[in-house]
C-alpha cells in the first residue's frame, strides 16, 4: 500500500525563521491570479492548514496582565481537585500539562501564578478567531475553541501561496487579538496537525507532498493519531518505536497486533489521509460542568450547583446568539462512572431558569443514586441561531420575565465583570463547589 521507497525524496520541510507577527501584515501579499494552471495546481497540493493558538487561555489572560509574561502561569481553579485548563510554556517547562490535577501542577511548579478562568471571554475571542479564518476561506472545520483545519486552495489566486496565507493569518491574529498562533501546512489534515504541533509556539511549518513520508518516518510512533500510551507499549514490545518501523511492518502483522486499528495506523505511517476539510457552521452544544471539592450526596448542594451551571450555560448561549432544544444532565459518581440524561423541550430556550428547571427534573428522574457525586454538568444541545428561530410566545409570563432579568444581568456583567450580580441562592457560602 505504501509508495515505492525509491521515489521518496529526502527534502527537508520548509520552516521559515521565527516570524515577527506584526511584519507580514504590513507588507502586501502578491495575488497569484497570473499563475499558470500547472503552478496553481502545484500550490494546491499543499493547501490544508491546521491553525492552533498557543496556550490559548493563558495568552488571552496575559493581554490584560502583561507583567506576567515570561513567568509560569496556569489557568484553572485553585481547588485541589480541579484540573489545569491551560499552562504557559514557562509552566510546561516544569512538566505542567493541560488536564493535569491542580494539586500535582502546584507541586511541580510552586512558583506558578494561578488565574481563574473566564470562559465567556475565551468564547468571545474564539468567535473573533473563527471570523478571521472565515475571511480567508469558507472551508473551515473548527476542532475546538482555538484551533481549526482550513482548506485555502480556493484563496490562492486572491491571497498568494499557502505559506503566505499562513503568515497572513498569524499576523492578523497577533495584530487584531494580541495572541500568537502556530500554523501547519500540508497535503492532508493529519500531516498539517503534526506540522502545527512541531512548530509551536508561534511558528509556521510547511510539509510539501514529496517531503511527507521522509518527515513522518523521522518521528516516534506516538506522533500517529490513535496511538496512545498503551498502543505505544504494545508496539514497543515488538520493536516498533518509530513511524518508519510501522511503515516497514507487514500489514497482516499490524492487524493481528492492533486489530482494526492496524490498517489505520499503517496508512497514516505512509501519510495517507484522504479526509477533506468539512465546514462546521454551528456549535453542536454549549455547556458547563464542575467537580466538587468533596464527593457529595447533598441534594441542596447539587441544586445550587445546577443553578450556577445553568446561568453559566445560558450566558454563553445568549452570547453566541443561540437557543437550545435539548437539555442534558451529566453526573459522575465517586467511582468515576458517568451517566447522562436528556430532555427535548417544546420551545427553544436560552434562559438559566428554564435550563435549571429541566435539569432539576432530569436529576429527579435518576432516582436513588448508588453513591456520592463527584461531578455535575449541564449541556444545551440541538442549537438554533436565535435570530433565525421562529418566535414562540410563552403562556407563562414568568418565562419572559426571567429572560428580561437575565438579559439585564448580561449587561451588568459585561460592564462590571463576571461576579458583579448573582442569584441570591448562589451567595450562600455553602453553595460554591469551586
Amino acid at each position: 500500500m505504501g509508495p515505492d521507497a525509491d521515489k521518496q525524496q529526502r527534502a527537508q520541510p520548509t520552516m521559515p525563521a521565527k516570524l515577527q507577527p506584526q511584519l507580514p501584515g504590513e507588507r502586501h501579499l502578491q495575488p497569484a491570479g497570473r499563475l499558470s494552471e500547472d503552478a496553481l495546481r502545484e500550490l494546491r497540493r499543499s493547501s490544508i492548514m491546521h491553525v492552533d493558538m498557543d496556550a490559548f487561555f493563558v495568552s488571552v489572560e496575559l493581554r490584560s496582565r502583561p507583567e506576567l509574561k515570561g513567568r509560569p502561569v496556569i489557568v484553572g481553579y485553585p481547588a485541589e481537585r480541579s484540573v489545569v485548563l491551560s499552562a504557559s510554556y514557562e509552566a510546561r517547562a516544569f512538566g505542567v500539562r493541560s488536564a493535569m490535577p491542580m494539586a500535582v501542577a502546584a507541586r511541580m511548579c510552586p512558583s506558578a501564578v494561578i488565574i481563574e478562568p473566564r470562559h465567556k471571554l475565551y468564547y468571545e475571542v474564539s468567535g473573533q478567531i473563527m471570523a478571521i479564518f472565515g475571511s480567508i476561506t469558507d472551508l473551515v472545520e473548527p476542532l475546538s475553541v482555538d484551533e481549526a483545519f482550513l482548506d485555502v486552495g480556493g484563496a490562492i489566486r486572491r491571497l498568494g501561496a499557502p505559506q503566505e496565507i499562513g503568515e497572513l493569518i498569524r499576523a492578523r491574529v497577533f495584530r487584531e487579538l494580541g495572541i500568537t498562533a502556530s500554523v501547519g501546512i500540508a497535503a492532508s489534515k493529519f500531516v498539517a496537525k503534526i506540522a502545527s504541533t512541531r512548530c509551536k509556539p508561534d511558528g509556521l511549518l510547511l510539509i510539501r507532498p514529496e517531503e511527507t513520508v521522509p518527515y513522518l518516518h523521522s518521528l516516534p510512533v506516538s506522533a500517529l493519531w490513535g496511538v496512545g500510551g498503551k498502543t505505544v507499549e504494545v508496539l514497543a514490545r515488538r520493536g516498533i518505536r518509530t513511524v518508519a518501523d510501522v511503515a516497514a511492518s507487514p500489514l497482516p502483522s499490524l492487524r493481528k497486533l492492533l486489530g482494526a486499528a492496524g490498517e489505520h495506523v499503517y496508512r497514516l505511517s505512509w501519510g495517507i489521509d484522504p479526509r477533506p476539510v468539512t465546514p462546521v457552521r454551528l456549535e453542536k452544544s454549549i455547556g458547563a460542568e464542575e467537580t466538587f471539592a468533596t464527593d457529595t450526596a447533598d441534594d441542596a448542594l447539587l441544586h445550587r450547583e445546577l443553578l450556577r451551571l445553568s446561568h453559566r450555560t445560558a450566558e454563553r448561549l445568549r452570547g453566541a446568539g443561540m437557543h437550545a432544544r435539548t437539555v442534558a444532565l451529566k453526573l459522575r459518581y465517586a467511582d468515576f462512572s458517568t451517566i447522562t440524561r436528556s430532555r427535548t423541550v417544546s420551545t427553544p430556550i436560552d434562559s438559566a431558569q428554564l435550563l435549571y428547571a429541566v435539569a432539576v427534573q432530569l436529576l429527579e428522574s435518576v432516582g436513588d443514586r448508588p453513591m456520592t457525586v463527584r461531578l455535575v454538568g449541564i449541556r444545551a444541545e440541538q442549537l438554533d441561531v436565535a435570530a433565525e428561530a421562529p418566535l414562540q410566545l410563552s403562556l407563562d409570563r414568568r418565562d419572559d420575565n426571567w429572560r428580561a432579568a437575565e438579559q439585564a444581568l448580561d449587561a451588568v456583567t459585561r460592564k462590571f465583570g463576571n461576579k458583579s450580580v448573582l442569584p441570591a441562592r448562589l451567595l450562600d457560602p455553602g453553595g460554591d463547589a469551586e
